[in-house]
């Protein structure tokens, strides 16, 4: 079986496109109107053709209300690798980014928090 979609939950889907691609260098796979919503799906410029993120809109109650106690309780929603943890948090920072834990190791890896803008808290991970 091979993994296709991973899902953030997103409040704004325009808002989340333009972080995630101008900010954090995704590339849109697929944009497809849905009505009020789009089927909105990203990959690494690295994996074009790797697993896709999906933003998709946090519209039900329930959703929003897991969103808000995860970004209360520090919990980030999901995780991206990077090759240089520090270079990568000093250029998010310098665009504007809230670092919500800054690089710290953790056992075999380093690891830093961001805010996506969007309603989560987004994991970097360095692995060693």
């Amino acid at each position: 079986m091979k993994m296709y979609i991973k899902s953030v939950m997103v409040e704004d889907q325009q808002k989340a496109l333009d972080f995630y691609t101008e900010t954090l260098g995704f590339q849109v796979k697929h944009d497809i109107p849905m009505g009020e919503h789009r089927w909105l799906t990203l990959v690494s410029s690295e994996e074009p053709d790797g697993v896709e993120l999906a933003l998709e809109p946090n519209v039900h109650p329930a959703a929003k209300t897991f969103q808000a106690a995860m970004m209360a309780d520090g919990i980030p929603w999901t995780a991206f690798e990077v090759a240089d943890l520090h270079a990568e948090t000093e250029r998010l920072q310098a665009a504007g980014v809230e670092i919500t834990r800054a690089p710290m190791q953790a056992g075999e890896v380093s690891i830093a928090v961001i805010n996506d803008t969007c309603g989560n808290l987004i994991q970097l991970i360095q692995m060693h």
